[in-house]
């Protein structure tokens, strides 16, 4: 399979790739500077690497980037300093996935194309019945207020669910969920729910990077858990997180 990752130079989007590439399939790396990658994936054949803003690509750059992709996965996300959190773009997630998903419907693909999104707990599916507390409701709207990438992550969301929808003829999607992120070196035990078993605000369980990258890359290449988790938000945590 050959699989186009957006935001691969990242923490998660790293494990990601690695993991895609243990597997065999072919990526194509989005990032903005190769300064900082790894020397193996330079050297590797299975590694297109592309240096890119993505957005600022043209709509046929876009057309011929996600042309003879399986599937394309988002691990796009803010730098946590100033400039990241309040300066431009400020929908760099949702309007990575818009563009994207008008370019694979303008390639018009003879099956559908799988989209996997890295989201956050923090964020509700609004297709299914999660309640939070009072408390958790007031936090999360003041987030909404002062931290413009929380708003990213739910619009990106809800885009795939409202606008790109349960029976779209060209993608087919999948928004995966972690908690608190931790950075560990290998696979562990981890367990995926369809909606949060914990408070994302005030009980957050943890999930390391590299189980986001397996389970994401696990989504990619597994067609039996495709179908079990398309259309959906699937959340993940360590299951070490859970005792």
């Amino acid at each position: 399979m050959t699989i186009l990752v957006v935001g691969a130079s990242g923490a998660t989007g790293r494990q990601l790739t690695e993991q895609l590439l243990i597997q065999g399939h072919r990526v194509k790396a989005v990032v903005r500077s190769t300064e900082k990658l790894p020397e193996s994936w330079k050297n590797n054949e299975l590694v297109k690497i592309i240096s890119a803003s993505l957005l600022d690509l043209s709509d046929k750059e876009m057309m011929k980037l996600t042309l003879g992709c399986d599937a394309i996965a988002s691990c796009l996300g803010h730098n946590m300093n100033w400039k990241g959190i309040y300066g431009q773009p400020r929908r760099l997630v949702t309007d990575a996935a818009r563009r994207l998903c008008n370019a694979i419907k303008a390639n018009k693909p003879e099956s559908p194309i799988k989209y996997v999104l890295m989201n956050t707990t923090g964020n509700r599916n609004r297709d299914l019945n999660e309640p939070i507390s009072f408390a958790q409701k007031c936090v999360i709207g003041l987030l909404r207020l002062l931290l413009p990438p929380h708003v990213d992550n739910e619009k990106a969301a809800d885009y795939l669910r409202i606008q790109i929808g349960q029976n779209n003829q060209f993608i087919e999607w999948a928004a995966v969920r972690p908690d608190g992120l931790t950075d560990e070196t290998e696979v562990t035990d981890y367990e995926t729910h369809s909606s949060p078993t914990r408070s994302a605000i005030f009980n957050a369980g943890k999930t390391s990077r590299i189980n986001v990258g397996h389970f994401m890359a696990s989504l990619i290449s597994d067609n039996s858990l495709w179908n079990k988790w398309k259309g959906q938000m699937p959340v993940i945590y360590n299951t070490s997180s859970l005792n």
